[in-house]
């Protein structure tokens, strides 16, 4: 059987076309890992720094004796715990809002995400935006 002139070099062009397609998708792969592994370390950082804000114990509130079944928060010195505890990190992240409503904190951070592979290709890219939030209560038990 021999191959016709108007066929030779059809499988080059068809292995050239599927490395291409396996490049892009190992590409977008990577980037996307990339993306879920800092939402998940933006989720722990959140959920550490809105542990350590529901902690901060508005004093005069306690002392006075008010009844409540929580401890009272004082917003000021949640922030600062939050701002304190981010502090300690070598990332680049942004805090967001740090919300004091009755006996729970929430609080939002965010960081941009460089996307390595397409980041490189496109450099007009300049990655994405990741947003995490946690919560936390101070219940009295």
């Amino acid at each position: 059987m021999s191959v016709g002139r108007a066929e030779r070099g059809q499988i080059t062009l068809l292995v050239i076309g599927f490395a291409v397609i396996l490049i892009s998708l190992v590409a977008v792969v990577v980037d996307a890992s990339q993306v879920v592994l800092l939402r998940r370390t933006l989720s722990s950082l959140a959920d550490g720094a809105a542990l350590a804000a529901a902690q901060s114990l508005a004093e005069q509130s306690f002392y006075t004796g008010q009844d409540t079944d929580a401890l009272p928060l004082d917003p000021s010195a949640a922030r600062a715990a939050v701002v304190e505890h981010l502090g300690d990190l070598d990332l680049d992240l942004r805090l967001l809002d740090v919300a004091v409503v009755g006996d729970r904190v929430t609080v939002t951070v965010s960081a941009q995400a460089d996307l390595p592979l397409v980041g490189a290709v496109t450099s007009a890219f300049e990655g994405t935006t990741v947003t995490a939030r946690a919560s936390a209560r101070s219940p009295i038990s």
